[in-house]
């Protein structure tokens, strides 16, 4: 492992837990000294977790742990789990066993992508596996409309995954149930209710970050 693969799975590892809270400035010198190498191979670490939407450069601050823009994300993911909800449902009589194996296997890719740590393609994958459904349900109009707010929230979220690691696996679960629910031919307001409650809990997990944030900050304030 070189030195800048040691640093980068370090940064990583304290955003990915918490340890690096969402705005958090990350002082070069400081991380350097606490690792044991220059600058050099931090600086590095640092331009591929900006390149993953991890860190973020900002003027006069440097490099600080990527905020997510919690009101218009909730804002659009609730319009989404609305329209969404729906389209599944709607979908659900028209789904192949061929469709099915086709999420089953996005649900394993998921699954290893969440273990290997890369959730820029956990997100993509998480994508697919929603679309995969929503071609199926027969509304042109509908899917544009799904489109445009995905890719909207899409926008504004960056890499939401990485920021809550746990919903991550809390999601694909999440999915297996919704597969299953699909097999047995669910009744069209169960599918359309479970649709909404996943979004919901996306919704949840980013109010919790965002509290679980404040507290470190006021931790680290009351032990200055």
């Amino acid at each position: 492992m070189s030195k800048k693969e040691f640093v980068y799975n370090h940064l990583q590892a304290r955003i990915m837990d918490g340890t690096f809270g969402s705005g958090q400035r990350i002082i070069i010198d400081q991380v350097a000294k606490e690792l044991g190498v220059s600058i050099i191979p931090v600086r590095e670490a640092i331009r591929q977790l900006e390149s993953e939407g991890l860190i973020t450069y900002k003027p006069y601050s440097g490099a600080v742990v990527t905020s997510i823009d919690e009101k218009e994300y909730i804002d659009t993911l609730n319009v989404l789990s609305v329209l969404e909800g729906y389209g599944t449902a709607l979908s659900a009589e028209l789904m192949t066993d061929e469709d099915l194996e086709v999420l089953i296997q996005l649900n394993h890719d998921m699954e290893k992508a969440v273990r290997e740590f890369e959730f820029e393609s956990f997100g993509e994958l998480n994508r697919s596996f929603h679309a995969r459904i929503i071609q199926k349900c027969g509304n042109p109009i509908l899917i544009e409309k799904i489109e445009e707010t995905q890719n909207r929230m899409d926008r504004v979220r960056k890499s939401i995954f990485s920021m809550v690691p746990k919903r991550a696996q809390q999601s694909i679960q999440e999915h297996a149930e919704l597969i299953q629910c699909l097999k047995e031919k669910g009744s069209f307001a169960q599918i359309e209710n479970m649709i909404r409650q996943h979004r919901k809990n996306t919704i949840n997990a980013v109010l919790n970050r965002k509290e679980k944030d404040s507290q470190q900050i006021l931790s680290r304030i009351n032990g200055q």
